[in-house]
This record gives structure tokens, sequence and C-alpha cells, in this order.
């Protein structure tokens, strides 16, 4: 029985999204993905979620083998709020929902990665989740602040490591989910089930938030 492993992407797609930042994100996402499928191990191992949320939580699809993923595009709202929290809620259920249809496998730890432009604006929703997120068996939860109107201190909450993009254009995405990529890769030849999944070291355009 083939183990693999679930990875969960959540992408801001609120209004502050929109032109350059949402192009470089769907861009990098090409990128993640044609990464994935020249990687044979994660060919046969790894299942991708995406999730997407601003006024409202979108799961793009499921999870989901690499070779079966066809890549909408991900279009902003022109405005609106941020709802992070409802995503993590979402996230909560989901992550419940497919341990249960996969119980008693030998899959490794899932990977959570998180990318936001901004902060959360259901705060008190979000704050109850942050705290959920960490009691889940997650093997590795990264979080990423783009742009100078990120703030980095509600990701700290539950993620570590944060990482920060100091621009939202298609050279600083590419280089996240480059790493995203690598990561992934390097998550689903770890050999623990219930450790931290050990992350390689990010390009020179992604800083570590210490």
């Amino acid at each position: 029985m083939t183990r693999y492993l679930p990875v969960y992407l959540l992408i801001d797609s609120s209004g502050s999204m929109n032109g350059e930042p949402i192009h470089s994100v769907n861009e990098g996402l090409r990128m993640m993905l044609s990464a994935l499928r020249h990687d044979p191990y994660a060919l046969e191992t790894v299942k991708l979620s995406l999730i997407t949320f601003d006024l409202q939580v979108k799961e793009i699809f499921p999870l989901t083998s690499i070779e079966e993923i066809v890549l909408e595009e991900i279009v902003p709202p022109k405005s609106g709020p941020t709802h992070l929290g409802e995503a993590l809620k979402y996230l909560v259920e989901r992550y419940q929902k497919d341990t249960q249809e996969h119980q008693g496998k030998n899959n490794f730890s899932p990977m959570l990665f998180v990318m936001t432009d901004g902060k959360p604006s259901d705060l008190q929703l979000f704050n109850q989740m942050s705290q959920k997120i960490k009691t889940l068996k997650f093997g590795a939860i990264v979080g990423c602040v783009a742009g100078p109107k990120a703030k980095k201190e509600y990701l700290e909450m539950f993620a570590h490591p944060v990482v920060k993009l100091e621009t939202t254009d298609s050279s600083a995405f590419g280089a996240f989910f480059k790493w995203v990529s690598d990561s992934i890769s390097a998550g689903n030849k770890s050999s623990g089930l219930e450790g931290s999944n050990t992350l390689p070291p990010p390009p020179k355009e992604i800083n570590i938030v210490i």
C-alpha cells in the first residue's frame, strides 16, 4: 500500500491581491505543479489541496494526486475582507474528514502552507481557529506574508516558520512557490509519520521572520 503525503495550500484571494499579485500567484502555482510533476516520487505520493479565501472560502480542489490536478485561474473580487479565520475553520473540517477517510493508512504527516498579503478580518474566529490548528498533527505549518501591508504576527500564532516576501511581484512569488515545491519534495521523503518535516533553506528572495 502506497503511503501518501497530504499537502494543503491556503492562498489569500482578497481584493488587495488583484493585478500583478494574483497573476504572479497563478503563475507560481503552475510552476510549482510543473516541478512536482517532474519528481517521480512526488507523482507517486503527494496529494495537494488548494483553498482560497477572501469574503468567501473556496476549495479549488480537494486532496488530489499531482497528475490529476486541473489548475483553475484564481480570480479575486474587486474588494472585500480577508476571512482567514473562515479558511482555517474550513481547513480543520476538511482535515478531520480526510483523516477519517484514510484512517489506518500509514501516511506521512500533512503539510500546510498559508499565504496572505494582509491580516484576518474575522479576528474572533481567527483567534479560535489558530489555536485549533495547532492541535492537529501537521508535520509542518509554514506561513508566508507578502508585501508591505502583511502582518506577520497573525501567522506566527500557529505557523513556524513564517517567511516574508518584500514584494508581490512574479520574482518573489516564483521563488516562494519554487521553495514550496522543494519543501514538498523533501517532506514526502521524510521517514517520520508525526514529526516535523525537514524544510530546505529558502532562497534569497525569501526572508525568515525571526
